[in-house]
């Protein structure tokens, strides 16, 4: 009787922990680092995943990233475990394919994203950060360019561009009504 106790207080403490990992089919790639999925009880959920930031669609190697992304999640089920909530209230993720290889090691370690230094605190950002250089030294993806450009610093250059501007003028609206409906 103590264990079934103990099992079903296990389970409801796990249940509770807003980390719990879930499975959830892909409903689109924005771009090489973040995601729409059909989360729990079928709503759409943005993901961006963890530690990692890659070139702009419109940056170099920013096509590749995406396209590249797409076919290693595209409309598959992947496991979704939440590290943490951004600004833009996207849930940002480990996310990992039906095989168990994680997704934001496959994007770095191929070359078509950087490491995220200013979010990247886990201890697996020192995997990620071995899986770049490697990349480097290999001149695989992003690194064939002799001077390759962070997408931040990408970004900065570009925002005052209105084709830049409007999408994220409009995402951080949005942004900004979820989160007043929720204080």
């Amino acid at each position: 009787m103590m264990k079934k106790a103990l099992a079903g207080f296990f389970v409801l403490l796990c249940l509770a922990d807003p980390a719990w990992a879930y499975l959830a089919k892909v409903k689109n790639v924005h771009d090489g680092d973040s995601i729409a999925v059909y989360g729990p009880d079928e709503q759409i959920v943005n993901v961006r995943l963890y530690g990692i930031d890659a070139p702009e669609f419109k940056q170099a190697y920013g096509y590749q990233a995406k396209t590249r992304l797409r076919k290693l999640a595209g409309r598959k089920t992947l496991e979704i475990t939440p590290v943490d909530t951004d600004r833009f209230g996207r849930t940002v993720a480990l996310v990992y394919d039906a095989d168990g290889r994680m997704l934001n090691e496959m994007m770095v370690g191929e070359g078509l994203a950087w490491v995220y230094e200013k979010y990247c605190h886990k201890d697996l950002c020192e995997n990620l950060r071995t899986l770049q250089e490697a990349a480097r030294q290999e001149r695989r993806g992003l690194w064939a360019d002799p001077d390759p450009q962070k997408p931040e610093d990408w970004r900065r250059e570009h925002k005052t561009e209105e084709w830049y501007a409007a999408p994220v003028r409009a995402v951080k609206k949005i942004a900004r009504k979820i989160t007043g409906v929720f204080k």
